[in-house]
């Protein structure tokens, strides 16, 4: 493929067929994106690009697609990964945030509104967990600026992505680099309301199908340290329940083969109230919640 030879859409239109030989299952999704980032432009604009044609593709996108055909994540390539009302940077080092934990978002949400409403004299506080690039702390903070949000990620790859994030997109947000599973923010102990968390929780020896996962994000964000994949997530939920004030909302996401374990497990561990298990959009048992005990 040269510059200026190739239509917009027999381009697409190949590109999707090639990437669906590849095995990828969003194929014709990905090869819109990729014309759009080639044409620096957005996805809905390349669509109509196809319909009136006349348009042609530039050289770097054969190259984009042969990437994504060797299962090189699209984010990746494009640069940017969208998550509810965000646009975040993303890339090698940090986890592509996936659109069913958007739920887990949805559920913070709700847990925000609620404790607001009953109480005028104070901001909600938030800690996410894990944070990663930023996608669940930065969402609450955009969606809810009255609330006082912080973050921690131990990766210092993922944490200067995060970071990234926040200053690109101007939110007021506390990020510290540390390891969720130790004590953080003293000066919130007993005093948070609410705490989210997308830990690694995929069981030690399990390997993920998708090269994308199994080959680009980073093990430090997928696997939970166990057999069963819950060691990390536990020790992480142990934190919450120093920094949440009593009655305070913990969120935990998990792997759908957890939507009974882990739930389980925390109401065994105790200090626990209202354990509960919530399913994604896809009915897939995907966010636990639980209440710190009185």
């Amino acid at each position: 493929m040269t510059e200026g030879t190739i239509d917009l859409r027999v381009g697409v239109r190949g590109a999707a067929a090639r990437l669906r030989e590849a095995g990828v299952a969003s194929a014709d999704v990905d090869a819109v994106e990729l014309a759009a980032h080639a044409l620096g432009v957005d996805a809905s604009e390349v669509r109509r690009l196809m319909v009136l044609g006349g348009r042609t593709l530039p050289s770097r996108y054969a190259v984009l697609v042969d990437e994504r055909a060797r299962r090189v994540p699209l984010q990746h390539l494009t640069g940017r990964a969208h998550f509810r009302r965000l646009t975040l940077s993303v890339g090698p080092g940090v986890f592509v945030p996936r659109p069913e934990t958007e739920l887990l978002v949805e559920l913070a949400l709700a847990e925000v509104d609620r404790v607001s409403a009953s109480r005028a004299d104070a901001p909600v506080r938030v800690v996410d967990l894990c944070t990663g690039s930023g996608a669940i702390a930065l969402s609450v903070k955009e969606e809810r600026p009255d609330a006082e949000v912080r973050g921690v990620e131990i990766s210092p790859d993922a944490y200067a992505w995060a970071v990234a994030n926040r200053d690109r997109l101007a939110l007021d947000l506390d990020l510290v680099e540390g390891d969720a599973t130790q004590p953080c923010f003293p000066d919130w102990t007993n005093g948070v309301d609410v705490v989210t968390v997308n830990p690694p929780y995929i069981p030690v020896g399990a390997v993920p199908l998708d090269p994308e996962v199994r080959d680009h994000d980073p093990a430090v964000a997928l696997y939970g340290g166990s057999e069963d994949g819950l060691a990390i997530p536990l020790a992480v939920a142990r934190v919450a329940a120093t920094l949440l004030r009593p009655g305070g909302l913990v969120l935990l996401e998990h792997a759908d083969s957890q939507g009974e374990s882990l739930p389980r497990r925390l109401a065994a561990a105790g200090g626990w109230t209202d354990v509960a298990d919530h399913d994604d959009l896809s009915g897939r048992p995907r966010v636990t919640t639980a209440r710190r005990s009185r």
